[in-house]
């Protein structure tokens, strides 16, 4: 089966829930990453999650099927969330499939969240015929559909959302619906609101509470740090902490502008260069007259190969590098800021290396 990220903005498509095998990709990272966790709370037992890495799958591709067939240590269901890039998960999955049909036995829900992949990927042609299988592809949001997509989350939390203030709040996470989510979950603790008692709020409340936008501060710290220019790490690092920019948004930040670039590439090829783009193309990746030098500098860095003699691009470790950032932030709250700002460092002296 194939869906649309537009069929996600306010639930599930329509016999999601008979698939077991979940292939979410495409150049919005974020919208993939939520509509998974919508689908986890959907499911009727998610039981216990266990997480792997395109890595994992590609060093060893049984290994997901080991785990989609074990049982939880005290016995409950599980769900199998991989993280990966690319094209890294399709021989673990092929092998997923080839031994149920072969009888091994009926396997948990495997949910793939894919970045720098598409739906015409090796993967997507592997499941987008089957029954038992979802594909999915997520592009970057727009405004509007991101607005939609937080009064939805609003009303789930019992908010009455007046004026313009969906599209704020939208803005307030530049555009990300993870990072919304959140907006709104604090905003509903500040108003004291639950789905059995809605209350009103307005924008004075979002002012309370709201998060530091992108314009804020995300975009000159991510151009320092991808365009490997140290002479302004110390100094972003420091507005960072002097806004209050949340670490995990400076991360989601990064994974973003990473997924940009892995979309470019897939777009103009090995060797290829962004001048030769049309202004159509230049304005479906994402690049736009403000940003373009920025993004071209950075492609043309993170692009080149991660070792000499190597078929592995700098970008193929940015995008591992930063999912597993995201996660030690995640699980480290109380050092994140720290945390943060030596994964910045480390990156843009990789970045800045000729």
């Amino acid at each position: 089966m194939k869906a649309k990220n537009s069929d996600f903005a306010r639930g599930l498509p329509q016999g999601a829930l008979s698939a077991r095998i979940f292939f979410f990709c495409g150049p919005d990272e974020a919208g993939a990453s939520a509509a998974a966790e919508r689908l986890v709370a959907a499911l009727p037992e998610a039981g216990e999650r266990v997480e792997l890495t395109g890595a994992d799958c590609k060093r060893d591709p049984a290994l997901l099927g080991d785990e989609a067939r074990s049982t939880s240590l005290f016995g409950g269901t599980r769900h199998i969330w991989v993280r990966a890039s690319g094209d890294e998960a399709h021989d673990a999955l092929e092998i997923l499939i080839e031994t149920g049909e072969a009888g091994a036995g009926a396997a948990a829900p495997v949910i793939v969240v894919a970045t720098a992949a598409t739906d015409k990927s090796r993967t997507a042609k592997l499941l987008e015929k089957r029954k038992d299988a979802l594909v999915a592809m997520f592009h970057p949001p727009d405004l509007a559909s991101v607005a939609s997509a937080v009064r939805a989350m609003a009303d789930a939390a019992g908010l009455r959302l007046g004026g313009d203030l969906a599209e704020r709040i939208a803005r307030s996470a530049g555009l990300d619906v993870r990072l919304a989510q959140s907006e709104v979950t604090k905003l509903a603790l500040y108003c004291d609101a639950d789905p059995q008692s809605p209350r009103p709020a307005t924008p004075e409340d979002h002012a309370a509470i709201g998060a530091a936008t992108e314009e804020d501060g995300f975009a000159p710290l991510v151009n320092a740090v991808l365009g490997g220019e140290l002479n302004r790490i110390g100094g972003e690092v420091r507005r960072l902490r002097e806004l209050g920019l949340n670490p995990v948004g400076v991360a989601l930040a990064l994974e973003r502008r990473a997924a940009q670039l892995a979309q470019i590439a897939a777009k103009i090829g090995p060797g290829g260069r962004i001048q030769s783009l049309g202004p159509g193309d230049k304005m479906q990746l994402g690049i736009f007259f403000r940003e373009e030098r920025a993004i071209t500098q950075q492609f043309e860095r993170w692009s080149l190969p991660a070792a000499r003699g190597s078929r592995e691009t700098r970008l193929d470790r940015l995008i591992g590098r930063l999912t597993q950032l995201h996660r030690t932030l995640l699980a480290n709250s109380q050092a994140a800021e720290l945390l943060l700002a030596q994964e910045l460092a480390e990156i843009s002296r990789f970045a800045a290396r000729r």
